[in-house]
């Protein structure tokens, strides 16, 4: 049963008999003792945060003593799930026989496991505030989901779960099958003879990235990978009507900094589902697990090509990295500025060494070089360097290549021996900690108002 999305019931499954801890079996009886006390101890812990006035209204001193506690009783969650976590897993699970996408499995653990993770209360209080102001209780879930990830089972499941397509994309499939189009909003898909085009339409922040647009590009991939008449992806940006681009196509600004400045931007629906999502996805192609009789047997991976107009910066060009073929506008660049922000740029940490060495990976991570089409290192990023008006006949050329029948079965040996799935899920589970440590980090937290109140988006 694929069930990824939806949280449970609120009976969330519990096997009867002894379940496996990190350190060996635990029964049952164990793991319900344990998270009790832990439900105790935060509660306790945690009670003077209600008598403390709002983040933005403390004082030096209140402001110290709530860092306090939640340092505590981050330790105490931390302990809990280095001795716990498999367990946990199983049952929220039902011994991995229930999938759950990160929300719901976020959403299950907070109930069936009080004080673990912030309840859905929490969250939406927290959404009330800028960034800034909040508590940071993100920072919660990401120590959930490192020592969740750092399992080789239990987090080896989460990742081939979250491959799993959406149930939006079934609901969508038959009739995008029927009319080889889908409007999701941000982002258009069409198929075009054996190519199916996904173009961003966030028009107003020059193709940036938010929650809703990755929501739908989750379902976007879904729809080329599921329907058999398609055998190439495309990725590209739509034209912009920002004054400086008028008209123009543009790749992608990566992450809407004015949407993180105001905190709508979602650590697990944003920053981890895009990783383990669509990204994934388009990378490993879709899960074989779980997945209905009425899904094509074949066609679950099919290689990618990404169409560079103006720029990818940021997310933008760390899609680059899972990309078969990648055709860039000469007036074209890329750059990862993350460092500069204070955030940490997806998996390009993971992956960027392997295509342009240590030291251009240091300098586009860490120093924030900036890198034009027309450079002799963009040659390590991009395959094919034309005219800006040839892009459109350059996609179709490459998309003629990739079609060959030879492609897909050599696509993926070349994965198999450069990225290891237990390689990517182990450093994803860093990713889960370090990235919701720099969500609120003070650096970054003035980077994002100052970017705001310029009224720009990157």
């Amino acid at each position: 049963m694929s069930t990824t999305g939806t949280p449970p019931s609120s009976a969330v499954p519990q096997r009867a008999g002894t379940l496996v801890s990190n350190d060996g079996p635990v029964s049952d009886h164990g793991l319900t003792a344990a998270a009790e006390a832990l439900a105790v101890e935060i509660r306790i812990r945690e009670a003077p945060l209600a008598g403390l006035p709002p983040r933005a209204a403390r004082s030096t001193e209140e402001q110290r003593l709530a860092a306090g506690i939640h340092r505590a009783c981050r330790g105490l969650r931390a302990s809990f799930l280095r001795a716990h976590a498999a367990a946990v897993y199983d049952r929220l699970t039902d011994g991995r026989t229930v999938r759950l996408g990160l929300t719901a499995l976020a959403e299950a653990a907070a109930e069936a496991f009080p004080g673990l993770v912030p309840t859905r209360a929490q969250l939406a209080a927290e959404l009330r505030h800028v960034q800034a102001e909040k508590e940071g209780r993100e920072i919660d879930q990401g120590i959930f989901f490192r020592e969740i990830l750092r399992l080789p089972e239990a987090g080896g499941h989460l990742v081939d779960v979250l491959r799993d397509p959406t149930p939006q994309a079934r609901a969508l499939l038959p009739d995008f099958r029927a009319t080889g189009r889908a409007e999701l909003g941000k982002v258009t898909v069409e198929r075009r003879g054996d190519a199916g085009h996904v173009t961003f339409h966030n028009e107003s922040c020059l193709n940036a990235e938010d929650n809703e647009l990755i929501a739908q590009l989750d379902i976007a991939v879904d729809l080329v990978l599921l329907d058999d008449s398609i055998r190439v992806g495309v990725l590209r940006g739509g034209p912009v009507p920002h004054p400086r681009y008028q008209g123009r196509r543009i790749f992608s600004a990566g992450i809407n900094l004015a949407e993180l400045h105001h905190g709508r931007i979602s650590f697990t629906g944003f920053l981890l589902q895009r990783e383990l999502g669509y990204i994934s996805k388009m990378y490993r192609g879709l899960s074989t697990e779980g997945r209905p009789d009425t899904f094509p047997a074949h066609g679950v991976e099919k290689p990618w090509v990404a169409a560079v107009d103006t720029f990818a910066i940021g997310g933008g060009a760390q899609l680059l990295l899972v990309m078969d073929q990648v055709i860039a506008a000469a007036d074209s660049y890329l750059s990862l500025p993350a460092a500069q922000e204070g955030i940490v740029p997806g998996a390009a940490n993971f992956r960027l060494g392997r295509l342009t060495g240590a030291r251009t990976a240091r300098q586009l991570v860490l120093g924030g070089r900036k890198i034009w089409a027309g450079e002799p290192a963009a040659r390590l990023l991009v395959d094919e360097v034309v005219d800006p008006k040839a892009m459109d006949r350059a996609v179709d050329e490459a998309v003629a290549r990739l079609a060959a029948p030879a492609v897909l079965a050599n696509r993926r040996m070349l994965r198999l021996s450069e990225e290891p799935v237990d390689a990517f899920r182990s450093y994803m589970a860093e990713f889960a900690l370090a990235q919701a440590e720099r969500l609120y980090g003070e650096d970054v937290l003035d980077k994002v108002g100052r970017f705001t109140a310029g009224g720009t988006v990157r």
